[in-house]
């Protein structure tokens, strides 16, 4: 593969802090990298010097001659004055852009919206990360470097933006790289994943899950010193391996490997101890919607909504922008009373909500964080352990330092933190999370989710990250068209039902139309044969669909696949036994170890040659 670009012994440091010492990598033509790290070890500093936007202090960034980098940042510096449509094509007439599929194609992913003619200064903050977004995307580039792109993106969105990026060049061609706090994301579009902590930059193969794989190894072989970071790695590692089907039939997850690193780990939450705590606490009744609608100047939001939440129910909504997941949590917090029906609610209902805004600290802008901490209770359970809050706040991700920096200076990592861990020494009974991601980076997100497992109530969450969604709750509903509608299928059955047409899509045709664009929602009626077929076939025949093949043709797939499992298996065990020889041969023996060398070798091509047909094989099936 080509080399696009390269960066040499780099080293930069801030006045108090050095970010990168004698850093070495490079990127190659159908490189896909995936960026994660603590908020704060940069990340984002990285993507500024790769694409040469800063300078190092010492080292050095090259490009191959004619690069051509594409550069999405976190703020959305958009031309003031412009118009949406002459913001994302610039001076092409419409007959030129409007016979390009790929400007068509980004227009209908980001921005079909959008009204094309109305001022970019005029559009809220999620459109305009759209509008960033889709003026980049329309451009050819060599190189992308994308700095948060999901943000302010729903569920649709990313999948959208996730498939372009893997469509947008050939295997072998064009490069990326991103950082986001997004893991279905990464796993989706990474085919490495760089850790950037300490100073350094630690490379990994494959995607994020892959990611976790490898650093619990890692840290398994380090010293103790990491134990705790450890165990929320093998924690989340547990989850991948057992929940979402999609993330367990890669061959390099090193199945063997990975099973053996979860024999100990228990199930990610005690489900029957937390409902008869839940239930302890709630009672039977918590809140029931009973056919309850809600209209705003006279246009129906929802519809004869009919839900009742069980205690210790763990639920995501899921729906696009608008489609009323506010309103429905405002009807179950009491915040809102509906046009018509009823809001039951149990007489020992708490319910706290983790919003966006992080308005309830704005109270405490002034205070220490120890203080905010000294006026809640003096204790928590966790896990059947007592903790105080000073512990609650270093599992959270608090130094012992920060407990004595002002709310006001904190990142907006630490207030959401800060936050979470208010509203859970207040202890109540019906959490409702409102896109808790925001300014979270992977770890911290794992930290709050392994928080959460534990908590015994009633949860509700409402977030565009569908791996937090899958990760954290149980079950999912989706509202669709004023409706409320239950996803056996999770997040899966969501984005087909979506694809289908289901839920309407009113605002986006006269969008679309008022743009001169066609509308391409569809309507609902294709949906319900969607629905119904999938309903009427069996797994074995869904499967046959999916992957086009005829039955004999999966028998000989499926056979294949065996084998290669078999052969894979053959290999590592041979490989392990050459690994073993290392360690016993004479080390003096140079031509012996040059020997043992060659042929391990010859057994890792092996491997890589073995694991790609495994996924070509797979890609057949549709696993």
């Amino acid at each position: 593969m080509a080399h696009l670009l390269g960066a040499e012994n780099l080293h930069l440091e801030f006045p108090t802090k050095v970010v990168f010492d004698n850093v070495t990598l490079g990127i190659d033509e159908g490189d896909r990298i995936g960026v994660v790290g603590r908020n704060g070890d940069g990340k984002s500093t990285l993507l500024a010097l790769l694409s040469q936007r800063l300078e190092p202090d010492d080292g050095r960034v090259t490009h191959r001659r004619g690069l051509t980098v594409g550069y999405l940042d976190q703020r959305d510096i958009l031309p003031e004055g412009a118009t949406v449509g002459s913001t994302v094509v610039g001076d092409l007439e419409e007959h030129e852009w409007a016979g390009d599929p790929k400007i068509r194609d980004v227009i209908g992913g980001l921005v079909s919206d959008i009204p094309w003619d109305v001022s970019v200064d005029e559009l809220s903050g999620g459109q305009r990360r759209r509008v960033a977004l889709a003026r980049l995307l329309v451009g050819d580039w060599d190189v992308l470097f994308l700095d948060e792109p999901t943000n302010h993106l729903d569920v649709e969105g990313i999948q959208w933006l996730a498939e372009h990026i893997n469509r947008r060049w050939s295997s072998n061609q064009g490069g990326m790289v991103v950082v986001t706090h997004d893991r279905w994301f990464l796993d989706a579009v990474s085919t490495d994943t760089w850790e950037v902590h300490d100073g350094v930059v630690d490379p990994f193969e494959g995607g994020y899950a892959a990611y976790i794989l490898q650093r619990v190894e890692r840290d398994r072989q380090a010293a103790a010193s990491e134990q705790r970071r450890q165990n929320l790695a093998r924690k989340e590692l547990a989850w991948l391996r057992r929940g979402a089907p999609a993330r367990t039939s890669k061959p390099k997850f090193r199945i063997d490997a990975a099973n053996a690193l979860i024999d100990d780990v228990p199930p990610i939450r005690d489900t029957v101890a937390l409902a008869k705590t839940a239930t302890a606490r709630l009672g039977k009744d918590v809140v029931d919607l009973l056919d309850v609608s809600v209209s705003f100047d006279g246009t129906q939001i929802l519809d004869r909504i009919e839900w009742r939440i069980a205690p210790g129910e763990r639920t995501g909504i899921l729906g696009p922008n608008g489609a009323g997941k506010s309103t429905l949590l405002n009807l179950v917090s009491g915040t809102l009373a509906p046009t018509s029906g009823r809001v039951k609610t149990g007489k020992t209902v708490q319910v706290a909500i983790l919003d966006q805004q992080l308005a309830d600290l704005a109270q405490f802008a002034d205070d220490r964080v120890r203080e905010v901490v000294a006026r809640k209770k003096t204790s928590y359970v966790a896990d059947g352990k007592e903790m105080t809050p000073a512990q609650l706040l270093e599992r959270l991700g608090f130094t012992a330092e920060q407990l004595s920096t002002p709310v006001k200076d904190l990142s907006g990592g630490q207030k959401r933190r800060l936050q979470l861990m208010l509203i859970l020494l207040d202890e109540p009974n019906v959490l409702i999370l409102d896109e808790p991601t925001n300014d979270l980076d992977t770890d911290m997100l794992a930290a709050m989710e392994d928080l959460l497992d534990t908590w015994p109530g009633t949860l509700l969450v409402v977030s565009h990250d569908r791996y937090l969604l899958e990760r954290v709750t149980d079950q999912q509903y989706a509202v669709l068209g004023g409706h409320l509608r239950h996803l056996p299928g999770g997040v899966d059955e969501y984005m087909r039902l979506r694809a289908a047409g289901t839920g309407g899509g009113t605002a986006s045709a006269a969008a679309a139309a008022s743009a001169g664009r066609p509308d391409t929602a569809g309507g609902t009626g294709s949906a319900g044969a969607v629905a119904g077929s999938s309903a009427s076939a069996g797994p074995g025949a869904s499967a046959a669909a999916a992957s086009g093949l005829s039955g004999a043709e999966r028998r000989t797939a499926e056979k294949e696949m065996s084998a290669l499992d078999r052969k894979i298996a053959k290999v590592g065990a041979d490989r392990k036994k050459l690994l073993d020889q290392f360690a016993t041969h004479d080390q003096s023996d140079y031509a012996g170890l040059g020997e043992l060398q060659a042929k391990l070798a010859a057994h890792e091509a092996e491997i890589e040659q073995l694991e790609e047909r495994w996924l070509e094989v797979a890609e057949l099936l549709g696993v």
